[in-house]
């Protein structure tokens, strides 16, 4: 079965809600005040469009290219865009991530629930695709699962465990465990601003910070 999360586009929503309850939503939204000087956004699997919406809304200077295999997620978050004005501002691309050639310079990265969709090896391919077109001082806003330390270890690994094989069977996902995300960043130059860290630290919200100074809005082409 080809990767593909058309079938869970509609539910996913709810999906979320009847599995975790608001904690998702409030795992992407974090960050959300630190990201109000952002110009060009890169937004690498958003799903129904809930975060990039609200972005939209909160940053009306904002653009942003969109990536995602999926036709069903896209058209979902385009109507979201729609409602909110912010349909001009985006560029929609169905491609795999992993193939995308960006063409622009951006200060924003964008992946909520996303990485753990490769391992760690293709974030590293990823992560040294995209870095030539960031800015000095780039921002890469990241919610992940993690299996902590201690003893929530036992448990969030059965979580992640399940939710893994769950998803194999809706979507053909083929990966079995995470990926080393933070390694993947920071063997690339990135550095953690800030991290918070939800349900015994099985859930994170994290900022991480390309090298060199926050260009001012005046400076981006």
């Amino acid at each position: 079965m080809p990767r593909s999360f058309d079938r869970i586009a509609r539910p996913y929503r709810w999906l979320e809600y009847l599995t975790f309850g608001p904690i998702l939503e409030r795992c992407r939204f974090q960050f959300l005040p630190d990201l109000l000087r952002s110009r060009r956004a890169l937004v690498l699997g958003d799903g129904d469009g809930r975060f990039l919406s609200r972005l939209l809304a909160v940053n009306p200077l904002l653009h942003a290219d969109v990536i995602d295999i999926s036709p069903a997620m896209l058209s979902l978050l385009r109507a979201r865009a729609a409602r909110i004005g912010g349909l001009d501002r985006i560029r929609l691309h169905r491609t795999d991530a992993l193939t995308f050639t960006p063409s622009e310079a951006y200060d924003l990265v964008i992946t909520h629930f996303f990485l753990d969709c490769f391992t760690t090896d293709e974030l590293r391919s990823l992560i040294a695709r995209i870095r030539p077109h960031l800015l000095p001082g780039a921002r890469w806003a990241v919610s992940e699962f993690a299996i902590p330390s201690g003893p929530m270890s036992l448990l969030a690994t059965l979580v992640v465990r399940s939710l893994y094989a769950a998803f194999r069977l809706v979507a053909g996902l083929r990966i079995r465990r995470l990926p080393d995300h933070t390694a993947a960043l920071r063997v690339a130059g990135f550095s953690l601003i800030a991290q918070r860290r939800w349900l015994a630290g099985l859930l994170l919200s994290e900022l991480w910070e390309f090298p060199g100074n926050q260009p001012r809005p005046e400076q981006l082409p």
